[in-house]
């Protein structure tokens, strides 16, 4: 019966995964956009402050998100590893809901403050922590091996339409009624939460309940850090979307730089998703299978050059063509990760794993905007994401050097040995 599927969408639980993966998506990408786009009106607005000193806020508001996924990253790969994962991303979804619920209420009452969103960004920081590694380890439990690296590029989407309709929507939406963005999300928020209790197939029972959470953690971490290969592919993560982040100024470029407001904002924001969206509608249909190491390391340097032509644009339409690449490189990049990472880790440490995954995905984003607003405060914002954007990719070049397995790698087939490790 197995051998008869063909698609992952034919299988009922993964179809209600990627629905509740999606709403999820869908609430939190236009929360994120709303909460910058308030954080940097308010600090210049309210608070009276410059256009560096503004940003400059911006990226301490990806600091202060990143600070509990530093913390609890090791701690939620063990809770996926330990405890039913569909609870544990329930749980999660409800620690948004009730952020979500709060931004709404200080919207419609007009008391965000600077206080206020740096408060409810932590809380953020910590849902995306828990939800990451729930989400990632369930799907090879409810689909079929020889089907993950479709179910892998569909994940994708569940995340890539929301980042192009959410920061859209949430800009319209905030635009004509402020509060009505978060409202929408606490409609989501609570339909991936029924979604996800919706999951009919009883998950592998946890089989590391006897085993001290401490020496979990190290195995993880243990497990990770031997495999060169798999060192690579999250350090090149790591390190070149830190440097070469964009994102995060995106405010700046709205409001002082290109002059398009919350519109613009919104429009921009789901640029390099839709480029990345059309590459995952692309690779579900007709998956990489060949030199999957040298595309994805020609992937990150598409996302530096597109970078950089981002940051010295002063046409609209320049900077959103040149997002839109950036978002396609980057799904390449990405697409090809997830699958050499899911397809190369066993079952009991796949929490563990994508906690450490995450961790470094995360460092890169919200590290990565800390770094864009401490050198748009000293560079200004065209000279921090030109430059993001070089740096992004020397590091490539510097990584297909230290690493040559990532360069070499041919398929997606096993690059190292997990079973003598797992044993």
């Amino acid at each position: 019966m197995v051998n008869e599927i063909t698609s992952p969408l034919q299988i009922r639980d993964y179809r209600i995964f990627w629905l509740s993966r999606f709403s999820f998506s869908l609430a939190s990408a236009g929360m994120a956009t709303i909460m910058a786009y308030q954080l940097y009106d308010v600090a210049r607005d309210d608070y009276q402050m410059g256009i560096g000193e503004a940003a400059f806020q911006l990226g301490i508001f990806g600091l202060v998100q990143f600070i509990p996924m530093m913390l609890l990253s090791p701690i939620a790969g063990v809770v996926a590893d330990r405890f039913e994962r569909r609870m544990v991303a329930i749980c999660a979804t409800l620690l948004e809901l009730i952020v979500c619920a709060s931004l709404a209420l200080a919207t419609w009452n007009d008391v965000v403050t600077l206080p206020l969103l740096f408060s409810l960004g932590v809380l953020h920081g910590a849902t995306r922590v828990f939800i990451g590694p729930a989400l990632g380890a369930i799907v090879p439990n409810i689909i079929p091996a020889n089907l993950l690296p479709k179910a892998i590029a569909m994940n994708t989407l569940a995340w890539q339409i929301p980042a192009i309709a959410g920061p859209a929507l949430a800009g319209l939406m905030f635009a004509h009624r402020p509060e009505s963005p978060y409202a929408l999300g606490v409609l989501l928020l609570f339909v991936s939460c029924f979604g996800l209790g919706s999951i009919r197939k009883i998950l592998p029972p946890p089989a590391n309940r006897d085993v001290h959470p401490f020496r979990l953690i190290a195995e993880g971490f243990r497990f990770v850090s031997s495999e060169r290969f798999l060192l690579g592919c999250v350090s090149l993560d790591l390190f070149a979307v830190l440097l070469g982040g964009a994102t995060a100024l995106l405010p700046v470029y709205a409001r002082d730089i290109l002059h398009v407001g919350p519109e613009g904002l919104g429009q921009m924001r789901a640029a390099p998703a839709v480029g990345a969206a059309l590459v995952g509608f692309w690779l579900s249909w007709k998956p990489i299978t060949r030199n999957v190491g040298s595309k994805m390391l020609w992937g990150v340097v598409v996302f530096g050059a597109a970078t950089m032509v981002f940051g010295l644009s002063r046409w609209l339409p320049l900077s959103i063509g040149a997002l839109f690449v950036l978002g396609a490189g980057d799904m390449v990049s990405v697409y090809i990760r997830n699958s050499l990472v899911q397809l190369n880790t066993p079952d009991s440490m796949r929490g563990r794993v994508q906690s450490i995954f995450g961790l470094a995905v995360s460092a890169s984003n919200e590290l990565g905007e800390m770094q864009s607003g401490l050198f748009a405060a000293m560079l200004g914002a065209t000279g921090a994401v030109v430059f993001g954007g070089g740096a992004a990719i020397v590091i490539t070049g510097l990584w297909a050097w230290i690493f040559p397995e990532l360069r070499n790698a041919r398929t997606f087939a096993p690059q190292f040995r997990h079973e003598e490790k797992a044993a």
